[in-house]
């Protein structure tokens, strides 16, 4: 019986491959969150953690309750284009596609958003879990009850286990000062990743601004695909994915895809 061809990987070590017995990978695209998810294929990604630029934002600035989409040197209006509650069906159809079965959703949002997010998700297929909570350890804006808090809703698509029953509810990480407008700690992310995926995984966030999710993902041996639209965003992700250890493979978006 002839010996079956080399694999990919075996034929030459930069090729594509996900997997735990592989490098950990990164690849990043700069497309709207839905296109970019419509081109990934049905039942492909293990975990998606993602951080909408959601519309409320656009109500605090307007009424002068927050800095973070103001010019500065540590954030730009130009790096955000709010994404509408009138969108998040279709972003929930698509994620819900893309994920394998039995398999889970985070999504960073405040209270206000979390009404149009939840029954919109629970409408596509996903099961809602309940929210959780984001200690950012200081106060931040606001004029009643300034906040202290950002929600994370978790969902799932069929059934996981999460892989440690003994995680409270509420996640307890300081914000970064001076980072990335809205940025996420990397602590945080990591959590959400540990806890709803293995090694050698894949975890995607169509809204991946400086690449915190990716840097998680990659610290715990997890491969990572992200998309922004700002190409600001996708350089400094880049460059902290690859200080991450991720070996960023052009073209593993498509591998993905099948």
């Amino acid at each position: 019986m002839p010996r079956e061809q080399p694999s990919l990987f075996e034929a030459d070590p930069s090729a594509p491959r996900l997997g735990a017995d592989g490098p950990v990978r990164f690849d990043l695209a700069q497309l709207d969150a839905v296109e970019w998810l419509s081109q990934l294929a049905s039942a492909s990604v293990d975990l998606i953690v993602t951080d909408p630029p959601y519309e409320s934002l656009e109500k605090h600035r307007a009424i002068g309750t927050t800095t973070r989409l103001k010019h500065s040197k540590a954030s730009s209006n130009d790096w955000f284009q709010i994404f509408p509650n009138a969108r998040l069906p279709e972003l929930f159809r698509e994620a819900h596609r893309v994920l394998k079965k039995d398999r889970h959703f985070y999504l960073f949002c405040d209270q206000e958003t979390m009404f149009h997010a939840k029954p919109a998700a629970e409408a596509v297929g996903f099961k809602f879990w309940k929210p959780l909570v984001w200690d950012k350890q200081r106060i931040g804006m606001g004029y009643h009850y300034r906040s202290r808090y950002e929600l994370v809703l978790f969902f799932e698509k069929g059934k996981r286990k999460l892989n440690d029953l003994g995680i409270a509810d509420i996640l307890s990480f300081p914000r970064i000062a001076k980072g990335y407008p809205t940025e996420k700690p990397a602590e945080l992310a990591s959590v959400l990743v540990q806890q709803s995926t293995t090694q050698g995984e894949l975890v995607v966030d169509p809204f991946c601004g400086s690449g915190s999710t990716g840097v998680a993902a990659l610290g715990l041996g997890r491969h990572f695909l992200g998309s922004d639209i700002s190409p600001q965003a996708l350089a400094l992700s880049a460059e902290r994915l690859t200080a991450a250890g991720g070996l960023h493979t052009e073209g593993l978006m498509s591998w993905a895809s099948g």
